[in-house]
């Protein structure tokens, strides 16, 4: 019976204590229904009492609270929800878009970031999508299992504009001119087992960088060391020659502190700083390539108003401590042509590229046999003059261009592209082998986020209409370097990667593939619409051209022997068709299902 007692004592005391809740509830919020009730039926605006509309129009709005609160309240949002939100009506979208909203969020992303010098019309929200956004990808060709993973991003760091993979690491600039140091090292795992992790540590190398580069050549064993063009503060009373070892620098005779462009040399094993060159203070260069062997390696320096210089560095000899005078020269290039303003540059081995800014590409090659790569003759070649530009014929202004070994690919201002080179493994993409010695466009792709050109395979960063990304390829599939095509394909083909939604860079090594993503608001697409008098095909011959194209594949499909070289051609076709991504990804898929289902039925048969 005690028990009883204390049980309904117990029983007694819960109720009465969810008895005075609900009081108090109800006296906090009179306006709501109280728990238990079922809520009553709103009356329509014509049966209303004059109290009910004076209660009404005295209920709270969320533009009552004073914007700074709410820039408080929605600077905790991720940004994804930050955009999100701004989609809503107009009143969010003029809060969310604000600058105050933007400071707060760069603020939480980027604890370092003191000051809002990301530049541009909106420099909070630029920052803060930047670093929102940044990362660096790669995927592995050699191993059992491929996937995406992502490197270590460095907390220093503002956005990511440039990186570069070298025989054991990885360099990264970001917006503010920091060139970060990303180490391979020897990690424990989850599971207590020690891996070799690509880029999972990071330094900061240097300050106050602008460009840096390497040997240009796609093997990354060849790339030992990093030169950096940088800005660094020199005393306006030092000699014009070096007084330390390794250093050749030149300043102006004013009292002071000047600031002075240099070129460093790092060893990208460790990052130590082995050599360096400063230039006289008149001297500003914004870009930074390297041509030719290691014994005589050509330094080519783009200055600000568009003129190349260049000098003559021995690297087998950069580890050597001494002093001495580097001859600066003016390259042909812009001896012979003075009133042409040079916007960037592009190297390999044995050749250079250099884009005008008015759209005009024009090449140096060093070397005969790449020579006949590219344009199919030596007709033009000179042995004793070889930095003679050459002018390629273009109908319209170029706006990037990629360089490989002994092929280019170019993108003009209506983004098409347009490929010219040696083709002896489809790096071309024009659906032969077949050498190009002048550029042929390739149909089927058009407007690519970016190109890049490797030894012998090519690479595209495509963007459809629903935004989403894709990364084409074709030329040579050995070594994984085409994931999903091993074999290889002469037309360009989508490639079985996943890649970021915001990938603006790519680039390919013998290990593995990197995708740089970052993305800045201020810079728009420079693409326009291409006008009918200018196109190649009249739009009424369009479908006809592809009428004659898909009869090209039905013949080689009729010359195809094996089941898998005729699946293959059809894959082959489909990438080549103007279709949109999930509709190539379902033909794709369903071929492999057909193929699958052959072979399992052929297997038993044949046994």
């Amino acid at each position: 019976m005690a028990g009883r007692a204390d049980m309904m004592s117990d029983r007694h005391i819960a109720r009465k204590f969810r008895r005075r809740k609900l009081q108090r509830f109800s006296h906090i919020s009179s306006s709501e229904e109280p728990l238990g009730q079922p809520k009553k039926k709103r009356r329509s605006s014509s049966t209303e009492s004059p109290e009910d509309k004076k209660s009404r129009g005295n209920s709270t709005s969320i533009q009552i609270f004073p914007p700074e609160l709410l820039y408080y309240i929605i600077s905790f949002l991720p940004v994804r929800d930050v955009v999100a939100l701004s989609q809503t009506c107009r009143y969010f979208h003029e809060v969310c878009d604000s600058e105050g909203v933007w400071q707060r969020i760069c603020r939480r992303l980027s604890p370092r970031l003191r000051d809002e010098n990301s530049g541009g019309s909106r420099p909070w929200k630029r920052s803060a999508i930047l670093n929102y956004t940044k990362g660096l990808y790669f995927q592995m060709f050699s191993g059992r299992r491929h996937f995406v993973s992502k490197t270590v991003a460095p907390l220093l760091s503002h956005g990511y504009q440039k990186f570069l993979p070298t025989k054991d690491h990885v360099f990264i600039l970001d917006y503010n001119g920091t060139l970060f140091f990303l180490k391979n090292a020897l990690v424990s795992s989850n599971m207590g087992h020690i891996q070799w992790r690509r880029a999972c540590r990071y330094m900061v190398l240097c300050r106050s960088a602008k460009d840096f580069a390497t040997d240009p050549r796609s093997d990354t064993v060849y790339r030992k060391y990093l030169y950096v063009l940088a800005s660094r503060e020199q005393p306006a009373t030092a000699s014009a020659t070096a007084a330390t070892s390794g250093r050749s620098e030149g300043t102006g005779t004013a009292s002071g502190v000047r600031l002075c462009d240099c070129v460093e040399v790092y060893l990208q094993s460790s990052g130590q700083r082995v050599f360096k060159m400063t230039f006289h203070f008149s001297m500003k260069f914004k870009q930074i390539v390297l041509v030719g062997q290691e014994t005589e390696r050509s330094l080519l320096l783009l200055t600000e108003e568009g003129k190349i210089y260049s000098l003559v560095v021995n690297e087998t000899q950069l580890d050597q401590p001494r002093s001495y005078t580097v001859q600066l020269a003016l390259r042909k290039v812009s001896k012979c042509l003075p009133h042409v303003s040079i916007r960037n540059m592009h190297s390999n081995q044995s050749s250079a590229v250099y884009l005008t800014e008015e759209g005009t590409v024009y090449f140096e090659v060093h070397s005969p046999g790449v020579y006949r790569d590219l344009f199919g003759t030596l007709h033009a070649f000179d042995p004793l003059d070889q930095q003679m530009p050459l002018a390629l014929s273009l109908p319209a202004k170029v706006l990037s261009c990629a360089l490989g070994y002994n092929h280019l690919g170019l993108v003009d201002e209506f983004g098409r592209i347009f490929m010219q080179g040696n083709n002896r493994y489809g790096q071309l993409g024009t659906g032969d082998k077949i050498d190009r010695g002048e550029p042929a466009q390739v149909h089927y792709l058009k407007c690519p986020v970016d190109l890049w050109c490797g030894l012998n395979h090519t690479l595209v960063l495509s963007q459809s209409a629903d935004f989403s990304k894709d990364l084409m390829g074709c030329g040579c599939g050995a070594g994984g370097r085409l994931p999903g095509w091993p074999k290889g394909s002469a037309s360009f083909v989508r490639l079985q990667i996943k890649v970021p939604p915001c990938a603006r860079h790519i680039c390919s090594t013998r290990e593995c593939l990197y995708m740089l993503s970052s993305h800045d608001i201020e810079e728009v697409s420079a693409y326009r619409e291409l006008p009918a008098s200018k196109a190649g095909v009249p739009p009424s011959d369009t479908e006809a051209m592809a009428a004659r194209a898909c009869e090209e594949y039905l013949s080689q499909l009729h010359k195809c022997p094996t089941l898998e070289g005729r699946m293959a051609k059809v894959k082959e076709a489909v990438g080549s068709m103007p279709l949109m991504t999930f509709q190539k990804d379902f033909f794709w898929e369903a071929l492999d299902m057909i193929q699958r289902a052959v072979e399992f039925r052929e297997g038993p048969a044949s046994s």
